[in-house]
């Protein structure tokens, strides 16, 4: 006679007990962190936004650093957030929109741009982890912002001439001091034949020089030697468009010598053969020193203004994400 109400109340027991956990999980899931202006911002939200990183600090943080690094970085992506909701309240502000239309042909874009369809790229998008609504949400963020920068900073920021040629003083030319040979370098390496380490296999030295020799040729064409060195020399140089700075003469490798101590400033040396391929080098500078121009003006003049126009865009979009956050409510819970 007892079994119903002893199995009752331990069922009753037991539902009472899951119950508070189960509205805590949901709670926490879905409980607001953060008010801006009239809109709110979960945890659920900045759960999805940062899963990534999120996944990345746990999978790489010493163990005893990881709850203290997910701190962090959970606050950097509620961050984020924030500004996106206070970008996302200007546009509306300015009644600017972005369509379904917008977000396909910048999906496309990004697709075409990783030699991908857009299939294949947005499979590559959710093997991060990133959901392709979340991605979708981020597009959508970025275009919007590209038309308040229209809007609100592009249309101020302008680059004057005398910045031009400050910068170009300042990252396009050098004093050598006398005795000083100034010199940007292009080099094609072979590789190491498998059955004698000590010389390279001869059909990828082949190749290195004619490698080359066809780079050679387009440099004395006239086509510029550092944008060349980036694209085509296989030395570590060439992420500084060939620049290895100055030397002096006894500080020359021979074969550097060999090119070097028979042409004037603005040549460029013939081809010459090292131990790991093949090189050559333009001679900027020689004894007498003075002032190297490591580009024409004409030749970088764009370069110069579209690298001024990033940091000044950069520097003002800041400034006026600072200013609507100052006048904006944001609470963080």
């Amino acid at each position: 006679m007892q079994i119903f109400p002893v199995f009752f109340s331990t069922l009753l027991l037991l539902i009472l007990t899951l119950a508070p956990s189960a509205n805590c999980r949901a709670e926490l899931v879905d409980r607001v962190v953060a008010v801006v202006n009239d809109d709110v911002i979960t945890s659920s939200e900045v759960n999805d936004e940062g899963k990534m990183f999120f996944q990345k600090i746990t999978d790489q943080a010493p163990a005893d650093e990881v709850a203290s690094a997910l701190r962090r970085a959970r606050e950097d992506v509620l961050n984020s957030l924030i500004d996106k909701k206070l970008i996302a309240q200007e546009a509306a502000k300015q009644k600017l929109t972005v369509s379904d239309e917008e977000i396909k042909a910048a999906v496309k874009q990004m697709s075409d741009n990783n030699n991908m369809t857009v299939e294949e790229f947005l499979l590559q998008v959710r093997s991060t982890g990133m959901t392709e609504a979340v991605y979708h949400d981020n597009l959508r963020n970025q275009i919007l912002q590209s038309k308040l920068l229209n809007y609100e900073v592009r249309s101020k920021i302008i680059i004057s001439d005398d910045e031009v040629l400050d910068y170009y003083d300042t990252h396009y030319t050098k004093r050598v001091e006398q005795g000083g040979y100034y010199l940007l370098q292009m080099g094609f390496l072979g590789k190491k034949d498998p059955k004698n380490l000590g010389s390279l296999d001869p059909a990828s030295k082949l190749e290195a020089k004619k490698k080359a020799e066809r780079i050679h040729a387009l440099a004395e064409s006239g086509q510029d030697f550092s944008q060349l060195a980036k694209k085509f020399s296989e030395l570590p140089s060439a992420a500084d468009g060939g620049n290895i700075g100055t030397f002096q003469k006894e500080e020359m490798a021979d074969y550097m010598k060999t090119a070097l101590l028979s042409i004037k400033p603005g040549q460029i040396t013939q081809i010459v053969e090292t131990p790991d391929g093949y090189q050559f080098f333009k001679l900027l500078s020689s004894q007498e020193g003075g002032v190297v121009l490591q580009a024409p003006y004409d030749s970088v003049k764009e370069e110069i203004k579209k690298t001024l126009y990033d940091e000044k865009l950069k520097t003002e979009f800041e400034a006026w994400v600072s200013k609507i956050r100052t006048s904006a409510y944001i609470k963080k819970m």
